[in-house]
C-alpha cells in the first residue's frame, strides 16, 4: 500500500513471453499489492510463464484488441479492491521502477491520472524511438493540444496510472476495443475535468518490444485526430456528441469540472 491506498499493476499482454519476466522483476512489491495479467489470446507461452511467476492471470479465448484488453484489466483490478491502478506494458519498453512515483502522484490527491511521458526529458530518441514515430508523435500531440486546449507533452504513452474514482466514473465499456481506446479515455477524462499529471519516463526500443505496423499506425493517427476534433467542437459549443456531451453527468465529473 501507499498512503493507505491499495495499488494494483495490470499487464495488457499479447505475445509477451520474451519480455514479461524482465518487466515483472522490476515491479516494487513493497508497495504493489496486486499484479494482474490479461492475456489477449497470445500464440506463445505468455500465460504459462505468468502462472509460473505467480501472477494473477486472465485469458481471453479470442483476441479482443488492445482496448478490450484494458477494459478487462481495469475491471479486474477494481473488483480486487484497487484504489490506484498502474498499467504497465509487459514488453519492457517502459521502466516499472517508476510505479511508486506515479502511484504517489495519485495518492497525494493532486492528480487523478498520471502519464509516463517519453518526451519529457528528451528520452524518446535516446531510447531508440524511430524518427518517423517521433515525428508522428509530435505532430499528433501538437494537434491534440491545440484542439483540446491542453499542454501535455504526449498523448500516446502506454504507461499510465489511474485513481479508482476516475476508472469508475468513465464509461470504459463504451470506448473502442482497438488502440484508439487510449485516446478516447484520455480525451474524455480531460473534457470531464479530471486532473492529469505527467512524469518523465525513459523508454527502450528493441526487437521484442511491441509495435504496430504502418497501416494500423495511420488508422490510429486518423482516429486520434477524429476524437480531438470532436472534443474541439464540443469545447467551443459548435457540436456535442456521445463522447463529449453538452452536460457532463454529475457522476462522471472530475474535481476540475466547473459547476
Amino acid at each position: 500500500m501507499l498512503a493507505g491506498k491499495r495499488i494494483a499493476v495490470v499487464y495488457p499482454a499479447y505475445n509477451a513471453e520474451k519480455t514479461l519476466e524482465r518487466t515483472h522483476r522490476e515491479v516494487d512489491r513493497d508497495i504493489v499489492d496486486d499484479v494482474i495479467l490479461v492475456d489477449d489470446a497470445s500464440r506463445d507461452g505468455t500465460v504459462k510463464l505468468a502462472e509460473r511467476l505467480g501472477i494473477e492471470t486472465i485469458s481471453h479465448p479470442k483476441n479482443r484488441g488492445y482496448g478490450g484488453n484494458q477494459k478487462t484489466c481495469y475491471a479486474a483490478a477494481l473488483k480486487r479492491g484497487a484504489d490506484i491502478v498502474v498499467m504497465v506494458h509487459p514488453d519492457y519498453q517502459y521502466s516499472p521502477r517508476l510505479i511508486p512515483a506515479m502511484a504517489s502522484m495519485i495518492a497525494s490527491g493532486h492528480y487523478d491520472a498520471v502519464m509516463g511521458s517519453r518526451i519529457l526529458g528528451r528520452t524518446a530518441l535516446r531510447g531508440g524511438m524511430p524518427m518517423h514515430k517521433y515525428v508522428s508523435n509530435r505532430f499528433l500531440t501538437l494537434s491534440q493540444n491545440l484542439l483540446m486546449g491542453q499542454k501535455l507533452s504526449e498523448y500516446h504513452t502506454g504507461y499510465r496510472a489511474f485513481s479508482r474514482d476516475l476508472l469508475e466514473a468513465l464509461p470504459l465499456d463504451q470506448y473502442d476495443d482497438d488502440f484508439i481506446f487510449d485516446n478516447q479515455m484520455l480525451a474524455q477524462a480531460l473534457y470531464y475535468g479530471w486532473r492529469l499529471g505527467e512524469i518523465s519516463c525513459p523508454t527502450r526500443y528493441f526487437d521484442e518490444a511491441s509495435s504496430i505496423n504502418f497501416k494500423r499506425s495511420c488508422i490510429y493517427g486518423l482516429g486520434v485526430l477524429g476524437v480531438s476534433w470532436q472534443a474541439f467542437l464540443a469545447r467551443t459549443g459548435f457540436r456535442y456528441s456521445k463522447l463529449f456531451p453538452r452536460t457532463v453527468p454529475a457522476k462522471r465529473r472530475g474535481p476540475g469540472t466547473a459547476e
